[in-house]
């Protein structure tokens, strides 16, 4: 075996990533005795309290998908509505890109957010469906010229042969948006994440993290539960 592949990691990098500061603080608390008894209205508070704490971009997520052969796959996108009563999450993707079709030949995918700002992460994980045609109208329509015009633009996951490529079919998109600002593309879907399991994270920078976790159970309830860090 060459060395390298022993290493793995240059020793340099090594040294600065062990370095760099984790979790490092001021964080906030997290007492999971006052957790709710659904993991909705946590998600919910925690969401809010970044957005109001000014953490960037807190609505962006993670979305890993597995294909039929276990081969998974992770992208980031934004979360674009929650059903806190329900636990569901929505993100609209073309169906024809790769997420698209893992999704299609195996629908149970797992939504990660990470803060470190507050050392927070969540995870929910579940079954996707498809919302119907006129929630993909809705959220196409709703979103500014620049992203629709992107979402006219070549097709998602595709080969691009080059930046004069991209430039022509995005041109081209634009016409079109301009000729007919109520075009929506045809592989524009909505779905819904529904979570069967949820874990809350909450870091420490004395090492006494929190994990909570809630699951779903036959029935529809919710049971809930402590996790060693």
């Amino acid at each position: 075996m060459d060395d390298r592949d022993e290493r793995m990691t240059d020793d340099g990098l090594l040294e600065r990533m062990r370095r760099a500061p984790v979790l490092a603080g001021p964080l906030p608390e997290f007492d999971p005795e006052r957790a709710d008894d659904t993991p909705g209205p946590l998600f919910a508070s925690w969401l809010a309290h970044a957005l109001d704490s000014g953490v960037p971009e807190p609505h962006v997520m993670t979305l890993s998908t597995a294909d039929t052969g276990g081969r998974p796959s992770a992208r980031v996108l934004m979360l674009r509505g929650v059903d806190i009563e329900e636990c569901g999450f929505v993100f609209a993707s073309d169906s024809g890109t790769r997420k698209g079709r893992e999704l299609a030949a195996n629908p149970y995918a797992t939504l990660t957010w990470y803060w470190p700002r507050q050392g927070r992460q969540i995870r929910m994980t579940g079954r996707v469906g498809v919302l119907g045609a006129e929630a993909a109208r809705r959220d196409f329509l709703g979103r500014g010229e620049a992203s629709r015009i992107s979402g006219f633009t070549g097709r998602t996951s595709a080969p691009l042969a080059g930046p004069e490529e991209y430039e022509r079919e995005r041109r081209r998109a634009a016409g079109l948006v301009a000729a007919d600002p109520q075009a929506v593309p045809e592989g524009h879907t909505v779905y819904v994440l529904r979570a069967e399991e949820a874990e809350f994270f909450q870091g420490d920078s004395r090492g006494l993290h929190v994990r909570l976790r809630y699951a779903r159970d036959a029935g529809g309830s919710w049971n809930r539960g402590l996790l060693w860090p």
